[in-house]
């Protein structure tokens, strides 16, 4: 079965409605920008495996085996030579975005700007087109930040990139977004315990598969939104830990 694009659910104002202060009821419609990714990947199973509807945006059209396989529909959009009506109709019909787009390990210092940033920027004015209010952008510890000594300009690129991407999010009032900054990632089995907050909160490691259970929860906490987390492994539950930033729940700023 090839990859396709995607098939229209809902309006664009349907799914522009108001969010409250409630968990989302499962049977969501999340588009993956960034499909083939290995957090993209264990969203995807994690999302197909209650319920929800996965689309998975991917450059590649070999990778469709294994974004099906998760349990999303694999959409062939290259991201950096798409433009915005292209990707708005991927998006049409969908309840929320994640960005989980990124250039990857061996990539130069350009790739770092056209994906990290640029395409960031592409599809969140993509979203605002197709009426899709819920953002939720991966992004990096330090971005933004100057890099310490020797880390060398294709680290510098990386984490301007992403700097310049949370920038242009938060200068949106169409979205309702929210960025989260993992930290060193490993594929070590998920703990289900973490510490999630406003940065900074240190540098350590966080497993993907724990990244990813954080994103399900913060989808359905769909009050948690313009805020910038970071987060790590720690000593919370992760349900408890997006429940603390509730404001119906008492948590929150």
């Amino acid at each position: 079965m090839p990859a396709t694009a995607c098939r229209r659910r809902a309006s664009p104002a349907a799914s522009a409605r108001p969010r409250t202060s409630r968990l989302y009821d499962h049977g969501m419609d999340i588009v993956i920008a960034g499909g083939h990714g290995k957090i993209a990947l264990r969203l995807a199973r994690s999302l197909a495996a209650r319920g929800d509807t996965v689309r998975g945006l991917i450059r590649n059209p070999d990778h469709a085996a294994d974004v099906r396989a998760a349990g999303a529909d694999p959409v062939v959009c290259d991201l950096e030579s798409a433009g915005v009506g292209e990707v708005a109709g991927h998006l049409t019909g969908a309840d929320a975005v994640v960005f989980a787009a990124g250039a990857g390990a061996g990539s130069g210092a350009a790739r770092k700007d056209t994906v990290d940033r640029a395409a960031s920027v592409l599809t969140a004015d993509a979203a605002e087109r197709a009426g899709v209010r819920d953002f939720v952008q991966i992004s990096a510890m330090g971005a933004g930040e100057t890099p310490a000594p020797g880390r060398g300009e294709v680290w510098a690129a990386y984490l301007r990139a992403k700097g310049e991407a949370e920038d242009d999010l938060r200068r949106r009032d169409d979205l309702h977004w929210l960025i989260l900054r993992p930290g060193r990632l490993t594929d070590d089995p998920p703990t289900g315990l973490v510490t999630l907050a406003d940065p900074p909160i240190g540098h350590d490691v966080v497993t993907r598969d724990d990244v990813a259970a954080v994103i399900v929860a913060l989808l359905d906490a769909s009050d948690v939104r313009h805020r910038t987390l970071d987060l790590l492994n720690g000593p919370t539950r992760v349900e408890d830990a997006v429940a603390a930033l509730r404001p119906a729940l008492g948590g929150g700023r």
